[in-house]
């Protein structure tokens, strides 16, 4: 689990970031380990790792990653697993 908060934290220096899927893959990101889920008034689910989060997307056509970091307005829909 340690790579994957290493990679979302590594990719996402700014808040919020989109990056393709396939590139967070090969350096060995795998999105099958989590600690924790947060789900969105629209039914998005972002998955974290700790503080860092990533949401599936598909647009245009490619697989891509939204990084997230949590906020504290999550606090009150966070839900463990």
């Amino acid at each position: 689990m340690e790579i994957n908060r290493k990679l979302l934290k590594k990719y996402n220096r700014s808040g919020i970031t989109t990056i393709r899927k396939s590139e967070l893959i090969m350096e060995g990101f795998d999105p099958q380990f989590f600690t924790h889920y947060w789900k969105n008034q629209k039914g998005d689910v972002y998955l974290f790792v700790y503080e860092y989060g990533f949401l599936n997307k598909r647009h245009n056509g490619k697989d891509k990653y939204i990084l997230v970091i949590w906020q504290d307005y999550m606090d009150s829909s966070q839900k463990s697993i």
